[in-house]
């Protein structure tokens, strides 16, 4: 019975005409509405449990899912029921055709998305690059144009100013990279009616007070070097060089002498076989010397003894070494330094190098090194007096000491030596006058020829230096640069000597121009001749020249070369003596005007 009357109450409700529609907010609020009054009145009327009944039954025998019916809405409840599941088919084979078209799309639509990241990123590189090259351009443009703002030199007045004010050294420093960038551009950025002349000076001017430097060593610096190595030259000499340490082998091995300081946290860069602590460069002359086992080798400026104890160690403490110092108080040092390193083969002496031949004799020894005194502008990091103190007159001065130690170190190797007749000279200095200057009159006063020093980094030698001129072969000396080699400056050339034999020179042109002011008249010179000549009675009647005059009183003039042999100058000795006598005549003459006096009184 209960199905026919369900069946029966359907068939009525379908007759009803439909109800009007209601907005669709409204229908899903009257919705919520009737769903809370079910949970919220738990104790409804037996109404609405038959209304109930009714939806579970109607929810049984139907296959559509609708919700909760109340009492007075079930026309509109069995339509809108209805009505959402055709809409939940028609939706849900919809949404079926949308999610297979979504999922298309989704993916079209992420490869336009990838595509159009691409673009994006590739546009904005393209504007990244070319605003880089336009920032790129711009600056170029910048920096040309600073290049072609022409640099004006300071006046007079504005240098008379700078002069009564302290020194601006920012501004000096500024001056001086502007001037270094004219003159390495000099035709395009000089200023015009300027002479190069005139940047030099001022140049000169400003490394002077800038550096500390006097007048004349700037100004040999920089007839020696470019200016844009000038500067690096000067800024380096402001900075102290590495300490080496070269390794004793007559007390320890390398390997161990490395351990020990690495295992006390030195950090250690091996230089070369070199325990002293010392300049990388005092080690290039005793390289340059290579001496061998049993040799006889003279060190004729010793001390402190860095270069003998090297010397000592490369001969296995074999053979002889003459240690030579001239100022006693150095001996100390020397002598000290030698007991401390284990050196047994060196006698120490103290004599004038230049007066060492006379105590060792000539041609006595195999090999000889020449550590020259000389003015140290190669060192001026370590001593910063030579920058004010240094002078041409005590550049010539060591220029003039040094030639005559050399010629006595040549004097004293001997040519015929098995494995020697070398001589090696170094100094610390940079200036040509005590270098190249020096090896060059070697070479014209021995019988030497220049041979490779075995240092296979270093610059040559100048073969020409302003209006000097040198010898070609003077580049196979070695020149060190503080800026180039990171070491202090330093001279090194090796002699090889040839000959025993000392060659004859040719007078000097100063005694040239004597002789021949000495030539007088041929009328005075006569009465000279002849006057001796009739004293003697060398002169005979008849035809012929006697002793150079004719018998018609005609005056023959003798070559030069029986000038020169007639000539005679007083020796050294003689010379000596006549000052002594002189000496003596006034202190008697002075002792009989004191004793006049005194009887006088």
């Amino acid at each position: 019975m209960a199905p026919a009357a369900l069946n029966k109450t359907k068939g009525s409700k379908l007759q009803k005409p439909p109800p009007k529609k209601k907005p669709k907010n409204d229908i899903f609020t009257e919705k919520h509405l009737k769903e809370d009054d079910i949970l919220d009145d738990s104790g409804s009327s037996d109404e609405e449990v038959e209304d109930q009944e009714e939806f579970d039954i109607d929810e049984q025998g139907s296959a559509s899912g609708s919700d909760i019916l109340s009492d007075g809405d079930d026309t509109f409840t069995d339509d809108f029921l209805q009505g959402n599941d055709d809409e939940e088919k028609v939706s849900s084979s919809d949404s079926g055709k949308d999610s297979g078209s979504d999922s298309g799309s989704d993916s079209d639509s992420r490869s336009d998305s990838d595509e159009s990241d691409i673009e994006k990123k590739s546009r904005a590189l393209d504007e990244r690059k070319a605003r880089e090259e336009k920032d790129a351009e711009e600056e170029m443009r910048l920096n040309i144009a600073e290049e072609h703002d022409e640099f004006r030199l300071p006046t007079k007045e504005e240098l008379e100013d700078e002069a009564h004010r302290p020194p601006d050294l920012p501004n000096i420093q500024r001056r001086i990279r502007e001037i270094v960038r004219v003159l390495s551009n000099f035709k395009d950025l000089k200023q015009e009616g300027t002479r190069r002349k005139d940047y030099i000076e001022q140049f000169k001017m400003d490394l002077c007070s800038y550096y500390g430097y006097n007048d004349f060593l700037i100004g040999v610096f920089v007839e020696m070097f470019p200016v844009n190595e000038l500067i690096e030259l000067v800024e380096a000499f402001e900075k102290p060089r590495p300490i080496c340490l070269r390794t004793n082998t007559l007390k320890t091995r390398r390997r161990d002498l490395a351990d020990v300081l690495l295992n006390r946290g030195v950090n250690l860069d091996p230089l070369s076989k070199w325990s002293k602590l010392q300049s990388a460069s005092s080690f290039l002359p005793v390289m340059a010397l290579a001496p061998q086992e049993k040799e006889r080798i003279v060190d004729m400026a010793a001390a402190p003894g860095g270069k003998t104890t090297y010397i000592a160690a490369l001969m296995k403490n074999s053979g002889i070494i003459y240690a030579n110092e001239m100022k006693v108080p150095r001996l100390k040092s020397l002598t000290a330094n030698l007991h401390r390193m284990g050196v047994t083969n060196t006698i120490v002496c103290n004599y004038d190098g230049r007066e060492l031949t006379k105590v060792l004799g000539h041609n006595a020894v195999d090999r000889v090194l020449l550590d020259a005194p000389c003015s140290g502008t190669g060192v001026i990091s370590k001593d910063e007096s030579v920058k004010t103190f240094k002078s041409f007159e005590e550049i010539q001065k060591c220029a003039h000491l040094q030639k005559q130690l050399i010629l006595a170190a040549i004097d004293m190797v001997d040519a015929s030596s098995k494995s020697g007749g070398y001589i090696v000279y170094s100094t610390c200095s940079m200036m040509v006058a005590e270098n190249e200057a020096v090896i060059n009159y070697a070479l014209k006063m021995r019988d030497v020829k220049l041979v490779p020093c075995g240092l296979d980094f270093g610059r040559p030698g100048f073969i020409r230096f302003r209006e000097h001129r040198f010898h070609p072969s003077l580049e196979k000396t070695r020149r060190f640069y503080p800026h180039v080699n990171n070491m202090d400056g330093f001279f090194v050339a090796k002699l090889k000597k040839m000959s025993n034999s000392i060659p004859t020179v040719a007078p000097s042109e100063p005694l040239e121009s004597v002789e021949q002011a000495s030539v007088p008249n041929e009328s005075n010179r006569e009465k000279k001749i002849a006057e001796p000549l009739k004293k003697t009675g060398a002169m005979k009647k008849g035809g012929g020249l006697i002793n150079g005059v004719s018998d018609n009183r005609n005056v023959e003039s003798p070559s030069p070369a029986e000038n020169r042999k007639k000539r005679k100058f007083p020796s050294r000795e003689e010379i000596s003596k006549v000052r002594e006598e002189k000496r003596r005549a006034l202190r008697e003459g002075k002792k009989k005007t004191a004793r006049k006096s005194g009887t006088k009184e």
